[in-house]
């Protein structure tokens, strides 16, 4: 593969912030739907008012105003929103509007709308990277309250808060791998047993980073890091987007993913492939990579009630409904699936500040793949 195809998502994202920005959330016009200082202001009257109140009181009052709205735009890279909407719109009376796209796609819009000083969504869930960038951008408004105080710590940001998170696992085909002959950790898979049956995905430049300094926190040097990296590398068929890889991973086209998300494997799994990132015994390859997915509320939203209420949904009722999809939620339960598991975070604030770094040391790892062109 060639080097410029590496482009993660956060350098993508810079790459629009750059060119599609320059107008603040009170400098535009004063239009219908745009983003004057009155719109700000009439939304973070709402927002000040319901992150004052706890408990039923603040569920009531939030009901009743999300009620008097009555609509809700959403804009959203998540694949499962449908599911999340339909249970949203059962529970009030609410009429929910869906743009959904990649979560580059989905910034760009964003992005674009600010320019023209209009505000086209009330709520934004998506990537952690895009969400960091729209709060540099002074476009989400706080959201503070008992329910965020649950989450994990990882998925507190600034500015936004996880509603769930894409978890990064080493996954495996079964009829591939036998019981027994599972890899057991990471260094495994530089062994080179799996030449040829190991898969890595192009843009995983977040999950990479990750990885990459929990080993030099483990105190590996840079050219150690790099070496294990590129060993595994030397193993790997490259593959472009998660979708994609799981359908290869449960045909049988290669033994092992390094960074396949959890909910991929899983939603082929109960669908009857052989797939797992679960052992028969012992536990799962460590560490898993957390990146959070949240919830970003518009500082200048036409119905910040009910983008607030979204919001609260997401975290009580909602939590199931991911949970159903195969989703990890961002509030532990008594049977949280990474209880007792070692995960990292990619360094978020890392990748927006240098992305071209990472872009540059992914590629180069990738190099070492003998599936490239």
């Amino acid at each position: 593969m060639r080097r410029h195809a590496v482009l993660p998502a956060v350098a993508a994202a810079t790459v629009l912030l750059v060119s599609a920005c320059g107008t603040s959330p009170s400098a535009a016009g004063d239009r219908g739907g745009g983003t004057s200082s009155g719109a700000v202001s009439k939304a973070s009257a709402v927002y000040d008012r319901i992150n004052g109140l706890t408990g039923k009181e603040r569920h009531d009052t939030l009901v009743r105003l999300a009620e008097q709205e009555g609509k809700l735009s959403v804009y959203t890279s998540n694949t499962d929103i449908d599911k999340l909407v339909e249970g949203f719109q059962k529970a009030y009376k609410v009429e929910v509007s869906v743009y959904r796209a990649n979560s580059e796609t989905v910034l760009q819009r964003v992005l674009q709308e600010q320019q023209a000083g209009y505000v086209g969504t009330d709520v934004i869930d998506t990537n952690a990277g895009e969400l960091h960038i729209m709060t540099k951008e002074g476009l989400l408004a706080p959201y503070k309250g008992e329910l965020r105080d649950k989450v994990r710590i990882q998925g507190q940001a600034e500015g936004w808060t996880a509603a769930r998170f894409n978890v990064f696992v080493v996954g495996w085909n079964t009829s591939r791998v036998p019981p027994g002959d599972e890899p057991r950790s990471f260094e495994d898979l530089a062994d080179p047993k799996w030449k040829g049956q190991v898969s890595m995905e192009i843009g995983d430049v977040d999950w990479f980073a990750a990885m990459y300094q929990y080993y030099i926190g483990q105190g590996k040097t840079d050219a150690e890091a790099r070496d294990l990296f590129s060993r595994i590398a030397a193993n790997s068929k490259v593959a472009k987007g998660h979708t994609t890889q799981g359908e290869l991973l449960s045909a049988g086209q290669f033994a092992i993913t390094v960074s396949s998300y959890s909910h991929t494997v899983d939603k082929a799994a109960d669908k009857g492939a052989p797939v797992t990132w679960h052992p028969k015994s012992g536990q799962p390859v460590q560490p898993i990579v957390l990146r959070p997915n949240g919830i970003g509320l518009i500082k200048a939203a036409r119905n910040p009630a009910a983008a607030m209420l979204f919001v609260d949904w997401q975290l009580t009722e909602g939590q199931q409904a991911l949970a159903d999809a195969f989703r990890i939620g961002s509030i532990p339960t008594a049977d949280d699936p990474l209880a007792g598991l070692k995960v990292v975070a990619p360094p978020e604030q890392e990748l927006l500040a240098d992305p071209k770094k990472w872009d540059q040391l992914y590629g180069d790892i990738l190099l070492s793949s003998p599936d490239r062109s």
